[in-house]
């Protein structure tokens, strides 16, 4: 997955190459990039915290980039995205007949990034009954394979990740206190989008370089509308949202003019007026993206308008199914339970379902 590319005009430099692949010069990013460089040529564990899409495996890769570990090995497991079952060897490997389906021995994430970096994302979602096997490899840089009882000693750095709140996850027994403690050794926020809006531009003029190249297509202007709904929405979905949206919009794009993926209407951008807009050179391909080059509409819709109807939008499609694969969280990159609060700070409602439910209700008798 790749989020973000850092551009830095005039400037490339092995700084750059150490921070591959990020883009932005807001000072929330570049705190952030600080922390990277102060804890980098340690080898100590570093926890990324953040929301989903806001680039935590990039600074995981900045982290080994920037490290002496850099040029060995940079491994990566999802935790999430392995069944229990099999988790445990995905981490530590197994031996042939170890259980059934081992026909094989097989490597484990630890052992194959030994003397580089091992980056467990969403460890929060790590079983609890093999938190302890975690914990006892970062104290002991020791494992054993499923199956054997040979002790395999390793070099290993290891970064984590999470968008969830571990401190909560320790008070309700979900995650144990002693791995929390051992992970949390030098935390790194990486701050959602909505929080970095000086971004904006920069990944907004990078994305659509990219899916303009990608796709063939030549974007050459981008309406100082579209740029404002851009720097005004709340971006729930962080720049995996933004990503998805500038593709959708390269995709609908005619004449050369990005359209408002974030727009009520999904018609055409109107009629194309140079104004001598502000103009931001994108490197890799020599051109020149012309910026507000349509006139601002007579009316705006505010932000919270343009979330609710991007949400709702969303939810028409899925049927109002908000958690699952094809539920409008998943959809809109957030979790189920984030999508439901803003929905309620939002005043969302299912009204066909309240209707539903009222009709169904018996009356009841008036009061005399």
């Amino acid at each position: 997955m790749s989020d973000l590319t850092r551009i830095r005009y005039g400037e490339q430099g092995e700084k750059d190459r150490e921070f591959d692949q990020i883009v932005g010069s807001s000072n929330a990013l570049e705190s952030v990039l600080a922390d990277v460089e102060r804890v980098a040529p340690t080898d100590s564990t570093v926890l990324v915290l953040g929301e989903t899409g806001t680039g935590k495996e990039l600074i995981a890769r900045a982290i080994h980039n920037t490290s002496a570990r850099c040029g060995r090995p940079f491994v990566k497991l999802n935790c999430a995205a392995i069944p229990f079952d099999l988790l445990e060897s995905e981490l530590f490997g197994h031996e042939k007949g170890a259980f059934t389906g081992a026909v094989a021995q097989r490597t484990g994430r630890f052992e194959t990034a030994d003397t580089g970096t091992l980056f467990l994302d969403e460890i929060g979602d790590l079983p609890l009954a093999l938190q302890p096997k975690l914990l006892r490899v970062l104290q002991e840089q020791e494992f054993e394979r499923l199956g054997s009882g040979r002790t395999h000693r390793i070099n290993v750095r290891l970064v984590a990740a999470t968008h969830r709140d571990l401190t909560q996850m320790v008070l309700r027994g979900e995650f144990r206190s002693d791995l929390y403690y051992r992970l949390n050794v030098f935390p790194v926020q990486v701050p959602p989008l909505r929080e970095r809006r000086d971004d904006i531009r920069e990944l907004l003029l990078h994305f659509v370089e990219v899916f303009s190249r990608r796709m063939g297509k030549r974007i050459e202007q981008i309406p100082q509308s579209t740029l404002d709904a851009f720097s005004s929405y709340d971006w729930p979905g962080n720049i995996r949202e933004l990503q998805n949206l500038i593709e959708r919009a390269v995709i609908r794009s005619d004449n050369g003019v990005l359209p408002n993926p974030l727009s009520p209407s999904k018609g055409s951008c109107g009629s194309v007026i140079t104004l001598g807009g502000d103009l931001l050179p994108i490197q890799e391909s020599g051109r020149r993206v012309e910026l507000g080059a349509m006139p601002k509409p007579a009316s705006a819709d505010s932000l919270e308008d343009i979330q609710r109807q991007h949400i709702l939008r969303v939810l028409e499609r899925t049927g109002w199914v908000i958690s699952g694969p094809n539920g409008a969280g998943a959809i809109l990159d957030v979790h189920p339970n984030t999508l439901r609060s803003l929905m309620d700070r939002l005043g969302i409602r299912n009204q066909t379902a309240t209707r539903t439910r009222c009709e169904h209700e018996p009356s009841q008798p008036a009061d005399a």
